[in-house]
């Protein structure tokens, strides 16, 4: 049978280094993984009690396309608690995931050829989400003096249909602040362009809360998911907010293509919403991990990269060592045993000089990583 043009996606790099890693593993090597942004503790404990009551008692069906509609007023109000918004639960959408949120949002907003910027580097999954949906991806290269995140001078005059932002950012960890933040959606705006947001590492902030596009405005769509700082990765539910004329549109999509999010997933969802006290040890241990790793990177050689303000990631120039990132990688885990993730996978253009450290895991991995690649610039 034919294959069709639009499932012709690059590859994940990153799970191609887990793949590695795992394979070292199976050999009996001991790996710090320092590639995948996944956080090293599970659910809150509060979640998966909820769940187990729920199961008890009864099946758990379909919910609505929508999601169950107290998670939708939890939710909403978070962003009253969080952000000082007040936010309308209806305009809420339960999703399977941040990656369903976006499938939605550029079915809803976009048609076929339409072109969306991206910050180049960025989440690769932006990319070939929008090329399988037949949408052109537009990297935007941005500057190390902008921290990695797009300005309004990168898009003007490119007749785009939408600009999608992440505050904080993968690979880099980097935030827009307010006038940021502003400035790209009056921007965006003014060319008559949808705005996107993606939001899914907030609450994983060190020195200043993230901005959520909607202190700004109403007419934007917002992506968030339990994945990052509710440590909910595998469980498959996110949300999105949209502006209030989108949501039966959005709504039709979603029975369609998903009828629901997972119904388990949601429950557990709307109890670690409650769990505050122990996400909170979690952010103890990303706020450790991050000054190891700050500290670590530029003892070990790899000095140049912009500290993040979130998430938990450490996007490094490495072009005063290599200029094929993806080698580089390769002989970390060969010779180091610590799977890093080469910068290909976020900036095509760049990446082969660029390497993403991710500090998710526990700081026992974070501090023996750091030594083992001490021991590797000291010993190339």
């Amino acid at each position: 049978m034919r294959i069709s043009t639009r499932s012709q996606v690059d590859p994940f790099i990153v799970m191609d280094v887990m793949q590695a890693a795992a394979a070292a593993e199976a050999e009996g090597r001991h790996i710090i993984h320092m590639e995948v942004g996944q956080p090293g503790t599970g659910a809150p404990s509060g979640a998966t009690a909820a769940l187990n009551r729920a199961m008890e008692g009864g099946a758990l069906g379909y919910t609505v396309a929508l999601g169950l509609p107290a998670l939708r007023k939890r939710i909403a109000q978070m962003y009253g608690d969080w952000y000082n918004v007040d936010l309308d639960p209806n305009r809420v959408v339960i999703t399977s995931g941040s990656s369903g949120g976006f499938i939605l949002a550029f079915t809803a907003l976009f048609d076929t050829g339409d072109k969306v910027g991206i910050g180049a580097p960025g989440y690769p999954s932006y990319r070939q989400i929008l090329r399988a949906l037949a949408l052109d991806p537009v990297d935007l290269p941005t500057s190390p003096d902008n921290r990695y995140q797009p300005v309004p001078a990168d898009f003007a005059g490119m007749d785009l249909k939408g600009l999608l932002v992440a505050s904080p950012a993968n690979p880099t960890g980097t935030m827009l602040d307010h006038p940021a933040m502003k400035a790209l959606i009056d921007a965006t705006q003014g060319q008559g362009a949808s705005f996107i947001s993606d939001e899914i590492y907030h609450g994983i902030e060190y020195e200043k809360k993230a901005v959520t596009a909607l202190e700004i405005t109403d007419d934007a769509y917002v992506i968030n998911s339990f994945s990052k700082y509710f440590s909910m990765t595998g469980w498959r539910v996110g949300w999105m907010v949209v502006p209030e004329d989108h949501v039966r549109v959005v709504e039709r999509i979603a029975q369609n293509m998903f009828i629901c999010a997972p119904h388990a997933s949601q429950v557990a969802a709307l109890a670690a919403m409650d769990c505050d006290d122990e996400l909170q040890v979690n952010m103890d241990v990303y706020r450790a991990n991050r000054s190891l790793m700050i500290d670590g990177l530029r003892a070990a050689g790899f000095t140049r990269f912009a500290p993040p303000d979130g998430a938990f990631y450490v996007y490094a120039d490495v072009s005063d060592i290599t200029d094929d990132s993806r080698a580089l990688a390769r002989d970390i885990l060969d010779k180091a045993g610590v799977a890093v993730t080469p910068g290909l996978d976020f900036d095509p253009l760049r990446g082969h000089q660029t390497l993403r450290f991710s500090y998710a895991r526990s700081t026992g991995d974070i501090a023996e990583g750091i030594a083992r690649l001490k021991a590797y610039m000291a010993a190339r």
